[in-house]
């Protein structure tokens, strides 16, 4: 009988990375430019540019053209989540991630195997995208960002509390929160707004464009003004911008009178992560699932077998096994954290944190 392995699995060295679908002919999220790819999400450590032919939802393409341009690929497909399509030998279905707009966990079904390739996924409700969908399988291919047990994520709502509280703490500093631009930006808005505050929220120029998409495909985000439109520094004051990260530590800070430091990530339960962003308000707002929630999909995925990549790999391993699962560490190239990937919401940005 043919095990799972033998159809997929990491791209051979120089081969494209991701993991290589062989009676399908195509790569999943690769990190280097293939003839065929499946993408799960836009983030740039899934969703490279230059591929021949891509596959992925209508979200995700819309962000892969907003961010590289001509360049994202030769030709799209869209595949709308819950529609089958026969690819070679193979039947994909996209099934909602709960990661950002337009994620999704790419199932493969071949010769009566079906093995699911989450991408990067949470758990938590999030009012900018649809929530993961749990897909019974026998193979599940897991991410583990905060696979340990030391991540627990606290209640979003609890976090945003503690931004608004600070606010009213100190109506008189700027509240600059480093976001993500793609994802945690517009979550976070979300958020703040579910939470009642309605005053217009200031965007750095780099977060603009995401969000013109976001609110394109229907997500409401409110007011928001570009800082750079602010007639001086005092309009600033008692108000919220929101930044890249990197912002915080270059002289574009200058702009903001008094700036309070904020930053939303799971990693700022590390309070190392958090002093290195010179955070006064660390925000725990993790766009990825926590140690309980990875072992709670891994339990309604019923699988079997139990890949794990992305991540903190051991300790998920061990949990995994301990719950009656086989488990295996699948090293896959160019895969970034939540703190790491590359920032390409600005034209002629490098390397920026993915908060």
């Amino acid at each position: 009988m043919m095990r799972p392995e033998d159809w997929i699995a990491p791209a051979p060295p120089g081969g494209g990375g991701g993991l290589l679908v062989a009676p399908g002919g195509y790569h999943i999220d690769p990190s280097r430019p293939v003839d065929r790819a499946v993408i799960t999400h836009g983030h740039a450590d899934h969703a490279r540019a230059g591929h021949g032919h891509v596959l992925a939802t209508p979200e995700t393409i819309a962000i892969m053209r907003s961010r590289y341009g001509d360049g994202a690929a030769r030709h799209f497909q869209a595949l709308p989540c819950g529609e089958p399509l026969t690819i070679g030998e193979t039947r994909l279905t996209l099934h909602p991630a709960g990661h950002i707009l337009g994620s999704a966990m790419a199932v493969v079904e071949h010769r009566g195997c079906r093995v699911a390739v989450s991408g990067d996924y949470k758990r938590r409700r999030d009012p900018t995208c649809a929530p993961f969908e749990p897909v019974r399988c026998d193979v599940f291919v897991t991410e583990a960002t905060f696979g340990l047990p030391v991540f627990r994520h606290p209640d979003d709502a609890a976090e945003i509390g503690k931004l608004l509280a600070s606010l009213r703490l100190f109506p008189e500093r700027t509240h600059l929160v480093g976001v993500y631009a793609l994802g945690k930006c517009q979550r976070l808005i979300r958020l703040l707004r579910e939470a009642g505050h309605d005053r217009p929220i200031w965007l750095h120029g780099a977060l603009q464009a995401l969000c013109d998409l976001y609110e394109a495909h229907g997500i409401a985000l409110g007011p928001l003004r570009p800082v750079a439109e602010a007639p001086d520094r005092d309009t600033l004051r008692g108000e919220i911008v929101l930044a890249p990260p990197s912002a915080a530590g270059d002289r574009w800070l200058r702009r903001l009178p008094d700036p309070r430091i904020a930053m939303a990530s799971g990693w700022m339960r590390v309070r190392a992560r958090a002093r290195q962003r010179n955070a006064e308000l660390p925000l725990v707002i993790s766009d990825h699932a926590d140690w309980d929630e990875l072992l709670q999909t891994i339990a309604e995925m019923g699988a079997p077998e139990v890949w794990i990549t992305h991540g903190r790999e051991e300790a998920l391993m061990h949990a995994a096994t301990a719950a009656g699962h086989r488990a295996r560490a699948l090293a896959l190239v160019g895969r970034g954290d939540e703190d790491e990937e590359p920032d390409l919401s600005a034209p002629g940005a490098t390397d920026s944190a993915d908060a």
